[in-house]
């Protein structure tokens, strides 16, 4: 019968293997890894070892399952820490100006602190000056953007106590004026007048920007770092938002038009100086373009694009602007600042630049073609020119020619003045017209740059003003990278030699700060490489707040002292 055995059962579950063998086949059964009903010729002995030792073809299967493996694990990390730096709204545009004008204070408690330090002791090696400028100017930054974030006002009471206590020390102490009430020292002192190769005020902002821009970059890839100080997505105001607008205002504060480098030869001339300048600016984006896409390295595709980075926006900021200063009087910046900015707000509220931008031609953010592909780093170029020509007015304002204090009191105060009608104005813009967005630098992204930007010069400037009181008081008291005080013929000759003090031209200058502004290009350069070095090497999504301030410090520590040694060697790094 059909299904039945010779016993007239069905066949059985344990019959099954009762069942005749194929052919020329092994009789023996299959064992964990041993052998299957194979061909004999083709039997395969099972190893204890596991299938690495096998004959099947399975080893270069596993391969390519774990490198698969591998790269999708990679592939993840670097989506992890792009979602990690991405689609935050940012910080309150106060926070952001408390934590830009706290190192100013730092400034002044460091100028206290050496002349005070000058007058109880005689020398010190180059090491004592570096570590001062360390302490003073990069820590207070690290710990503003990580582990003091949340406390920035006690910070402002520390220094504030601090600086308080070494001016009073100064005072009791002053070796000049000693029996003079300060009425007639305050009058004293704004008959003196000031003698700087360089406005020290702009130098300590360019290094404020310099430290600020280098801690971002590196701790917003660890969780130490808040994330409301983040970039961007589309509105709002983060601290990191700050640092390319204020590199451009501080660029256009010192550029070769304010300080009036070039003026023999032709408008032509001019224009191709320009151009020859901004190669190396072309070589370096390249080069950051082709190692960031070689080593597949995280990148915040939204900020300028596929290809676009920072670089080329300064080459395009530096070639339009030089056209524009031709065109135009250099009195005149702020008119073209504010055309500009104008017209390209409208731009964007009237045409379809706005959704160009958000979303590229298609309407559903496309990246194909250079446009697409690029398109926040192209057309925001704009807002930067604005921000660029305003720092040009700004420069040729504030290295004018004063004879007194007097007049570099009234300075500040008119800068003062004018940051304050400029956050006005912002916040009527923000409430009526459009918030601040780094990604289209829109007009009130530009309004807040400039007037953070006015607002943290005047600082300094008070700052250094205060601090030269407090030179006028001790006798030869020399602090680096501050103006020197020049006795006025109006004033008593009996203390004309007690202003500035003679070793102070002679020897090198041991400051941190002009090290930095000295070579801010490099030291940009190097702590990017840093950056990257530290990203590739430590899992910082995963590091302790210890660790990652403990990274951070060192970070800084070792730029500052490869820009600090480039100094004591004399050597500029400058190829245009």
């Amino acid at each position: 019968m059909a299904g039945k055995d010779a016993r007239g059962e069905p066949p059985g579950r344990g019959q099954l293997s009762r069942k005749r063998s194929p052919p020329g086949a092994s009789r023996k059964r299959r064992s964990g890894g041993g052998n299957a009903w194979l061909p004999r010729g083709r039997r395969v002995r099972w190893d204890p070892r596991g299938p690495a030792r096998l004959n099947f073809p399975v080893r270069r299967g596993r391969q390519d399952h774990q490198e698969r493996v591998r790269k999708k694990k990679k592939m993840s990390q670097k989506q992890m820490k792009e979602a990690f730096v991405s689609n935050h709204n940012g910080t309150s545009v106060l926070e952001v100006t408390e934590g830009l004008c706290l190192p100013a204070l730092c400034i002044l408690g460091r100028g206290l602190l050496i002349i005070l330090s000058q007058h109880l002791c005689s020398s010190h090696t180059w090491r004592t000056p570096f570590f001062i400028d360390f302490a003073f100017i990069i820590v207070p930054v690290v710990t503003t953007l990580t582990i003091f974030s949340s406390f920035v006002l006690l910070e402002y009471l520390a220094v504030i106590i601090f600086g308080a206590g070494l001016f009073y020390q100064i005072y009791c102490r002053r070796t000049c004026y000693a029996r003079m009430p300060i009425k007639k020292i305050h009058e004293k002192f704004l008959k003196v007048s000031l003698e700087s190769e360089h406005i020290p005020a702009i130098s300590c902002f360019r290094v404020i920007n310099s430290a600020f821009t280098a801690v971002a970059i590196l701790a917003v890839d660890f969780p130490l770092f808040p994330r409301r100080f983040a970039k961007t997505e589309l509105y709002g105001t983060g601290a990191m938002d700050f640092g390319v607008g204020g590199f451009v205002f501080g660029t256009a504060m010192v550029c070769p038009e304010v300080r009036r480098k070039y003026t023999k030869g032709s408008r032509f001339y001019y224009l191709t100086r320009s151009l020859y300048s901004v190669w190396p600016l072309v070589f370096l984006g390249m080069g950051r373009l082709v190692i960031i896409k070689s080593i597949d390295y995280q990148e915040h595709l939204t900020e300028y694009g596929v290809h676009w980075n920072f670089f080329f926006t300064l080459i395009f900021v530096k070639l339009i602007t030089s056209l524009l200063l031709i065109i135009f009087p250099l009195n005149k910046s702020w008119i073209v600042a504010i055309s500009i900015i104008i017209l390209y707000q409208l731009a964007l509220d009237f045409t379809p630049l706005k959704r160009l931008i958000l979303y590229g031609t298609d309407g559903n953010g496309t990246r194909v073609g250079l446009l697409n592909a690029n398109r926040e780093g192209i057309i925001s170029t704009l807002g930067y020119v604005a921000i660029h020509m305003a720092g040009v007015q700004t420069g040729s304002y504030v290295l004018k020619k004063r004879s007194h204090i007097k007049d570099w009191i009234k300075a500040a105060y008119h800068i003062l003045l004018t940051a304050t009608v400029l956050f006005i104005f912002l916040y009527i813009i923000q409430v009526n017209v459009e918030v601040a967005s780094r990604r289209m630098a829109n007009l009130a992204f530009c309004i807040w740059i400039v007037a953070s930007c006015l607002i943290l010069l005047s600082s300094l400037l008070l700052g250094d003003i205060i601090l030269s009181f407090a030179k006028f008081l001790v006798k030869g008291a020399a602090v680096p990278c501050s103006w020197k005080l020049i006795h006025s013929p109006a004033t008593d000759k009996k203390h004309s030699e007690s202003l500035v003090s003679e070793p102070e031209g002679k020897k090198p200058t041991l400051c941190l700060i002009t090290a930095m502004n000295r070579n801010q290009l490099i030291f940009f350069l190097l702590s990017n490489v840093t950056t990257g070095l530290i990203n590739l090497s430590v899992d910082t999504l995963h590091s302790s707040n210890l660790w990652a301030f403990f990274v951070l410090n060192l970070y800084m520590f070792t730029n500052c002292l490869i820009i600090y040694v480039l100094h004591l060697q004399d050597k500029t790094i400058k190829y245009w």
